[in-house]
């Protein structure tokens, strides 16, 4: 098919690789074309422009950091909607709010542009695999066109349900995760003041009913006491800002996200979001060092 990505970062430049592997004609675009430079030179296409690059393709992505961002190349003075022709799906695999999700497909509709947000979970490792967890929210015909394109970069692609769907999936994904850290570093905690090494801990965990992927890629992370990123913690705190700002415009209450969401502030606060978001071990760890 003829793709356009927008997005060339961590996650980004990986899906393209793979959409170019998968043997999709791929034009891209970014602020900076040197950013896109190595896969220009995989055989990727360059345009000028979101608009320019909407004109060429049947299915658009994009990756980018917030609603704002995604409405800027979709809906702005130079967006996608001014050179897209009816019938382009517009892919969103970025994380932004539910509500934005679908304020921003129906003003694509409006202009005969389907819309699907697909947030991703696997991280990194999950993007240069092409094995990245997708929630699809939108229009199951939409997700059809789309579908060779997803299957090119993710394993398992479920339809969620309509516009935002997937952004509240995600929501819901982002919370597991980091209460499972939380509840991880508790376990190493507990261990570590009972005078236990907390690795056969975690293998003995790892055999049983807590198995978890938290506690396997996370669990090591903190064994070795290494951060280098998977998923930045400034990201996660975004994230779970647009979890906390959807649970209050529902008028409920995430007692547990409201906690991690306040360990993860204080870990960006203190200068390191950019580590992996697992480092807010080291905050629940404190009272023992």
């Amino acid at each position: 098919m003829k793709v356009a990505y927008i997005g060339l970062g961590i996650m980004g430049r990986p899906c393209v690789e793979n959409l170019l592997k998968a043997g999709h004609e791929v034009w891209v675009w970014a602020r900076r074309r040197e950013s896109a430079e190595p896969l220009l030179a995989q055989g990727a296409h360059w345009a000028d422009s979101p608009q320019a690059l909407a004109a060429n393709v049947e299915v658009l992505v994009t990756n980018v950091s917030d609603t704002a961002d995604v409405e800027a190349v979709l809906l702005g003075e130079h967006g996608v909607v001014h050179g897209a022709r009816p019938g382009l799906v517009c892919v969103d695999m970025s994380t932004i709010s539910p509500i934005g999700a679908r304020e921003i497909a129906a003003r694509l509709a409006a202009s005969g542009i389907d819309f699907l947000d697909c947030p991703v979970s696997g991280g990194e490792v999950g993007a240069i695999n092409g094995t990245l967890t997708i929630m699809v929210g939108g229009k199951a015909g939409a997700l059809a066109t789309a579908l060779p394109v997803l299957q090119a970069m993710g394993k398992t692609i479920t339809h969620i349900g309509d516009s935002g769907a997937g952004q509240v999936a995600k929501a819901c994904n982002q919370i597991a995760v980091g209460v499972g850290v939380a509840a991880v570093a508790e376990v190493m905690k507990l261990a570590k003041a009972c005078g236990v090494d907390p690795a056969p801990v975690r293998e003995a965990l790892l055999g049983g009913f807590a198995s978890s992927r938290v506690l396997d890629v996370h669990g090591q992370r903190m064994i070795d006491d290494n951060y280098a990123p998977g998923f930045k913690a400034r990201l996660h705190q975004k994230d779970m800002g647009i979890v906390l700002d959807t649970a209050a415009s529902l008028g409920i209450k995430l007692p547990e996200a409201e906690r991690v969401a306040g360990l993860i502030d204080q870990l960006v606060a203190n200068g390191e979001g950019e580590l992996d978001s697992s480092a807010i071990a080291r905050l629940i760890w404190q009272d023992n060092d």
